[in-house]
């Protein structure tokens, strides 16, 4: 099973978010590439069996680099398979879109648009929590991080290794 991260970045933070899910991933055995959204060159729903999206959020969106290249998925090609999305923000902003129920996450927007293409989303969207704008992550989402890359390792394992 191979899957593959795909990342856009501002200030490192949704970087290092993407390597630790990779690095979680493969020490669980599943192999996955992973890659900063300028240096994919071409997408293949036939060479992957999982998708993972990740976007700072800015301005209660995803960056536009990461808006142009769900544009540039093949809904056909990846049809069924299982993905997750996460992004990076800070935990004002997290609270606030709670507190006035408005969907201010470029996670959730990168779920929808997958789901839009017929994917599965296979666990809630990852929420990586900043310092004020820039970060750094705040202490502790390392950790949360691998937990969220191992019980993705297990569902995964689950739903796609007969």
């Amino acid at each position: 099973m191979k899957g593959i991260i795909i990342y856009d970045t501002s200030y490192g933070n949704t970087q290092k978010i993407a390597e630790v899910l990779a690095e979680t991933l493969k020490e669980a055995r599943i192999e996955t590439d992973v890659f900063h959204i300028k240096k994919v060159k071409k997408l293949s729903g036939k060479e992957y069996k999982f998708l993972a999206l990740g976007s700072p959020t800015k301005y209660g969106t995803m960056s536009f680099a990461m808006k142009f290249f769900l544009g540039k998925i093949k809904s056909e090609e990846w049809t069924n398979k299982p993905f997750i999305a996460f992004d990076t923000e800070n935990p004002e902003n997290v609270e606030k879109s709670r507190e006035e129920n408005k969907n201010w996450s470029a996670a959730e927007k990168i779920a929808e648009k997958l789901e839009e293409k017929k994917m599965n989303q296979l666990l809630p969207v990852l929420k990586g929590l900043v310092q004020g704008w820039k970060g750094p992550l705040v202490e502790g989402e390392i950790e949360r991080t691998k937990n969220y890359a191992n019980e993705m390792a297990t569902k995964l394992k689950e739903n796609l290794i007969p």
